[in-house]
């Protein structure tokens, strides 16, 4: 079905202060027009992903008339210009390559896509492949001599190592010299993941020196070009090669399994290298260590169930911050619409209260932490391509901001398509009846918020007849301020939204972004402002120049929030 959405602002352009208590038409009014936003002290969990932080410029669209309901307001929002939540990261809208979509610096539409995104941070190379990866190998030499051609899986069972590097030139593949390619024509910074599993599963004398050696190798042949860069992909996991190693083939003595006090002390080795390659090319680098996202389950596997306390005591004091991924949804289950949106909010709570609980009663204290992977992992009816993911895509993005990540990368560019369990954000090529790097409807929903969420994070208060909304308000530098406002539920609404403090300009502007009619409820495709695509699939090409919706600064200002849809709402500033 279609979808719609809402926002309403009340605004009066006078300079003083007006009758609190409310006026005639039985709207909120705004208290005063004194602008002066206080921003609060920098949170610890972001550091320094806020350096070089710079205030954002709103850039006035194209405008069409929009219609301004007569109805009365279910819901009411009060937004608090003055008062900051956070300074928002410019690295939370990040996102992830993978090294099996192709040499894709040559593909002009997606690198135009990715450069309109501006997700800022881009990281490399590939997850779990990480581990397996020689950032430094040649069609030549692909791996190193002590590099086994077999590895062992958790159950035991040896097979092909299967190994990527950096210096393969195939088209199918992803080279590290496109990969930095790729970040100058996106104007990206880069996020590096380094090969920790090759501390584990080398066969020379001192496997840890020389995966630690091929770290700094890279340091310092990247030569001050990413200043962020993680020891291992998901190193507890028994899916990441070095999980359990051959002990015939190792020569250090290290255990079969891998537990997170062995990951901890192999981490300060490998920062001390890195840091010394950083020194030596006159670098500023920060070393991340990975971290399990949620308290473990009984049926978590051991390396599990200690992992966070045996990172945190061997590797508290070397690690400049921490990771964590987490998808979101439960694994391989058909998901439904209120399943999927449901957690938005709840996890990233979750996650950080439980990351900061963990350091805090390690004795660590608050570090930086970094969400490297995120993404839901429904499966079954085309959830990850549709309209409902962007949905979810929004409403995580606020909630990353709110909780005080100091990065975060979507999982990921460009997948497989899977029947529609395809977590990419553009068409690889094997979707039925889509255009090669067809945007899904996630890219949309990330698009708009990137241009209509400002630099601060601003207070405000939902008084709602439910739990359907959620909102997110900001400001920028410029001085406009606006909302993000969320419909997860089945419900119609209409809002109203009253700007404390705010220097009312003329006009306001917004977009609805809602779903189509197809595969119900999850749509594949994204309409904005009534625009949708020419394809089976996803949203409308010309994105960049659809016209919002404006209408005068008046008053009080309501607008309908049908069910399932976002609203991206900006006031103009006197």
């Amino acid at each position: 079905m279609m979808l719609l959405f809402l926002v309403v602002i009340a605004c009066k352009k006078n300079s003083g202060p007006v009758n609190t208590g409310g006026n005639n038409t039985g709207y909120p009014v705004l208290t005063d027009s004194v602008y002066s936003p206080v921003d609060p002290s920098l949170p610890a969990t972001i550091g320094f992903f806020q350096n070089g932080w710079t205030g954002k410029i709103f850039a006035v669209p194209g405008i069409v008339a929009g219609a301004v309901p007569t109805v009365a307001a279910t819901d009411s929002l009060t937004i608090n210009v003055n008062k900051v939540l956070v300074k928002a990261p410019s690295y939370v809208y990040g996102n992830n390559s993978n090294l099996w979509m192709g040499q894709i610096v040559t593909q002009q539409s997606l690198m135009q896509y990715i450069k309109d995104l501006s997700p800022n941070i881009i990281r490399a190379p590939a997850g779990s492949v990480s581990d397996i990866y020689f950032w430094n190998g040649t069609d030549a030499n692909p791996s190193p001599a002590d590099a086994p051609a077999n590895l062992l899986n958790s159950s035991g069972a040896s097979s092909p190592a299967g190994y990527w590097y950096g210096g393969n030139s195939a088209s199918w593949t992803f080279s590290l010299s496109n990969y930095y390619n790729l970040l100058a024509q996106t104007n990206s910074t880069g996020i590096i993941t380094i090969n920790y599993g090759y501390a584990r599963y080398g066969t020379s004398a001192d496997p840890v020196a020389a995966a630690a050696h091929l770290a700094a190798d890279w340091v310092r042949y990247d030569n001050g070009r990413t200043k962020f860069w993680e020891i291992g992909n998901e190193t507890y996991g028994n899916w990441e090669a070095g999980y359990l190693i051959d002990q015939t083939q190792n020569k250090d003595g290290q255990p079969a399994l891998i537990t997170g006090a062995l990951y901890g002390t192999h981490v300060t080795v490998f920062a001390d290298s890195m840091r010394a390659a950083a020194n030596q090319v006159g670098a500023t680098i920060y070393i991340g260590a990975s971290l399990y996202e949620n308290p473990p389950s009984p049926n978590d596997y051991a390396s599990i169930q200690s992992w966070n306390l045996g990172v945190l005591t061997n590797a508290g004091s070397a690690a400049d911050y921490f990771i964590v991924h987490d998808y979101f949804t439960a694994y391989n289950t058909n998901s439904s619409v209120s399943d999927i949106l449901n957690t938005a909010i709840s996890v990233p709570t979750t996650v950080m209260s439980y990351v900061q609980q963990q350091m805090t009663s390690s004795g660590v204290g608050l570090k930086p932490i970094a969400l490297t992977e995120w993404n839901i992992q429904a499966t079954g009816s085309k959830q990850d391509v549709s309209y409902i993911s962007g949905i979810h895509a929004a409403k995580t993005l606020g909630s990353i901001i709110k909780n005080q990540f100091g990065e975060a990368s979507r999982w990921d560019l460009a997948n497989g398509w899977n029947n529609g369990d395809d977590q990419g954000m553009f068409n690889i090529g094997d979707e039925p009846n889509a255009p090669l790097w067809n945007p899904r409807p996630a890219f949309y929903y990330l698009y708009y918020f990137q241009k209509f969420f400002g630099d601060r994070m601003a207070y405000d208060t939902l008084r709602a007849i439910n739990s359907d909304i959620a909102t997110y308000s900001s400001t920028f530098s410029s001085g406009q301020a606006g909302t993000v406002i969320i419909n997860s539920g089945s419900q119609n609404h209409v809002v109203s939204v009253d700007f404390q403090h705010f220097p009312a300009g003329s006009k306001y502007y917004w977009y609805v972004l809602t779903g189509g009619t197809d595969n119900a409820p999850f749509s594949g495709q994204v309409y904005v402002n009534g625009t949708g695509p020419s394809t089976a699939t996803g949203g409308p090409l010309d994105y960049s120049s659809i016209n919002s919706y404006s209408a005068s600064l008046n008053g009080t200002i309501k607008v309908n929030v049908p069910a399932l849809s976002v609203v991206y709402l900006v006031a103009d500033k006197k």
